[in-house]
């Protein structure tokens, strides 16, 4: 759930391989072209403009804060005719190709999105009929139609199944749910109760935090936004039932931060350093499943620690931090000493009640001078051969 969701498409890519289908790379605006005045971040929108958008408008929304017209204007204009998105369309007018590169996660990060700001019911039904329209037979989604399922992306779609009131265990492909894909992406107990991202060349599946993350929203049916859940931490038994899926999965996450408070990075070569957007997206899991004191211990880490993330890695940052924040019952303005709701302001136009204020003296509330965002594509690629992030990331690797 990270500044998570368009590089991995790319990742994904690599990693389904011969199973997906071969695509033109997305263009993005040249380092001379002004970004769009509605969009959140100075970084290249081209792998992540409609992913941190929509973390951007939902984290706003969720702390009482109406969007810019502007913003959100730019999200829905992003929307193809077929009812998919891409990460970034630099000319909206211009219709979607079969060079246009759509995914499920921009898709489902945009229903989400929009549909909690209320008055794009058209736009999220067609997005919701595209996402239907690609399940695989095994109930579950990759991250481009057609690639093999993974624990992110259909995680993703179950959020934004739920956000439009579906219920994601009646939305089947051959008599297969999200749910049961997902089962069979959860790791058993004696390999530690995780969820895998994707099963590797030879089937095996290896444990990801960053899919059990991803994984313990998907099988609570929850999405990107969560208050604080009431299941107990059972002991560990393999995964037959959603529930008994989250409750390991979220014993394995609370083992992993137990030490240190944080995750890890884990991409090769690197020295390994805290995982900021991976511990975030552990603090919504932990107390979706489990409530507010799951999630505790990173939640605290991550209040002493995040300030100089959010500040370099930009708008999908401070969302993730806000979500994190909501889901943990803390207060997102007071947040380790950061307002993570003015950081996230202004990263991009200002909201409605400050536009009119700002236009007196001819402001749109754009942040120009804000820092340009960790470029995480090339980190992504990188990693592509262990998984890709939860919610597509913005952070510089990916964790095991």
């Amino acid at each position: 759930m990270n500044i998570r969701r368009s590089a991995a498409a790319v990742a994904a890519v690599a990693v389904l391989g011969a199973a997906a289908p071969a695509m033109a790379a997305p263009t993005g605006p040249s380092p001379s072209q002004a970004l769009p005045s509605g969009l959140y971040g100075t970084a290249d929108p081209t792998y992540d403009g409609v992913w941190r958008q929509s973390l951007a408008l939902l984290a706003q929304h969720t702390v009482g804060v109406k969007p810019a017209e502007k913003a959100v204007d730019w999200l829905s204009g992003q929307q193809c005719a077929s009812g998919a998105f891409a990460p970034f369309r630099a000319e909206p007018a211009k219709p979607c190709d079969a060079k246009t590169m759509v995914d499920t996660n921009q898709t489902a990060a945009a229903v989400q999105a929009l549909a909690a700001l209320g008055g794009h019911d058209a736009a999220v039904s067609k997005a919701v009929a595209w996402l239907k329209s690609v399940q695989n037979k095994d109930g579950g989604w990759g991250y481009v139609a057609g690639g093999a399922s993974d624990t992110n992306s259909t995680s993703v779609v179950v959020g934004a199944l739920a956000a439009t009131g579906e219920k994601p265990e009646s939305v089947v492909k051959d008599g297969k749910s999200p749910y049961d894909a997902l089962l069979k992406l959860a790791l058993p107990c004696a390999e530690g109760g995780a969820f895998a991202f994707q099963p590797d060349k030879s089937g095996k599946l290896a444990a990801n935090a960053d899919a059990t993350a991803a994984g313990v929203l998907g099988v609570l049916g929850k999405g990107l936004v969560t208050g604080a859940g009431t299941q107990s931490a059972a002991s560990c038994k393999d995964a037959r039932t959603p529930a008994q899926a989250a409750a390991n999965g979220a014993a394995y996450l609370e083992k992993a931060v137990a030490k240190d408070g944080h995750l890890t990075s884990a991409m090769p070569g690197a020295t390994p350093q805290p995982d900021y957007g991976n511990t975030a997206d552990t603090v919504v899991a932990l107390a979706a499943q489990g409530g507010a004191a799951r999630a505790a211990k990173p939640l605290a880490w991550l209040e002493k620690n995040s300030a100089a993330w959010a500040k370099q890695s930009g708008p999908a940052a401070y969302a993730q931090l806000i979500l994190a924040a909501h889901a943990a019952g803390a207060d997102p303005r007071h947040f380790g000493g950061q307002d993570l709701v003015a950081g996230l302001n202004a990263t991009g136009p200002a909201p409605q009640a400050a536009e009119q204020k700002a236009g007196k003296d001819g402001k749109d509330g754009k942040d120009d001078d804000s820092p340009f965002g960790v470029w995480w594509f090339v980190g992504v690629c990188l990693v592509a051969g262990i998984g890709a992030g939860f919610l597509i990331s913005g952070r510089k690797g990916r964790t095991k």
